[in-house]
């Protein structure tokens, strides 16, 4: 719901949780293991926040999601349709005791590979997804912007776009 849609939204679903994700299964671990401490005001924090976000919505763990997605978020996906933070929590709920949404988006994360570039600027950050072969700065699938409030990353916006042209 948050990441970009090359796809009617259905299907996209899927494909939109994924978009810079790399390490699906581990992606809360990973960032543990690694000793990333997701409140620092950090490239590192702001990649492990949203790592956490996708395993949040794959796993279908809404508390940490409502607590993470501040009231006023919003997604708005290539075909510039807008999608409130309750559409995306309804979308995780379901998630919940079932692995059919990770098994698509791991599946898609296969064939979609794709790159992070960070930009913070005082208490916004921009994370950007984009296609490797290309560089972020050729390139860029979907944003994701967050602000620092309370000591933590939450996020605010997420805007995607289409497939650009080769």
């Amino acid at each position: 719901m948050r990441r970009q849609r090359f796809l009617p939204w259905g299907m996209a679903c899927a494909a939109a949780l994924v978009l810079g994700a790399e390490a699906v299964l581990a992606a809360t671990s990973a960032a543990s293991v690694a000793g990333i401490d997701e409140s620092a005001r950090s490239e590192a924090a702001v990649i492990a926040v949203d790592q956490h976000w996708l395993e949040a919505e794959l796993s279908g763990d809404t508390t940490w999601l409502d607590d993470m997605l501040l009231p006023e978020y919003r997604s708005v996906g290539a075909d510039g349709v807008v999608h409130a933070k309750a559409a995306l929590m309804a979308h995780a709920a379901k998630n919940r005791g079932s692995d059919i949404e990770r098994r698509k988006v791991e599946d898609w994360l296969k064939t979609h590979p794709s790159g992070k570039a960070v930009v913070i600027q005082g208490d916004t950050a921009i994370l950007s997804f984009y296609d490797p072969t290309k560089g972020a700065a050729n390139d860029v699938r979907s944003s994701d912007i967050f602000v620092y409030v309370h000591g933590r990353w939450h996020a605010l916006y997420s805007q995607h776009s289409g497939p650009g042209k080769s």
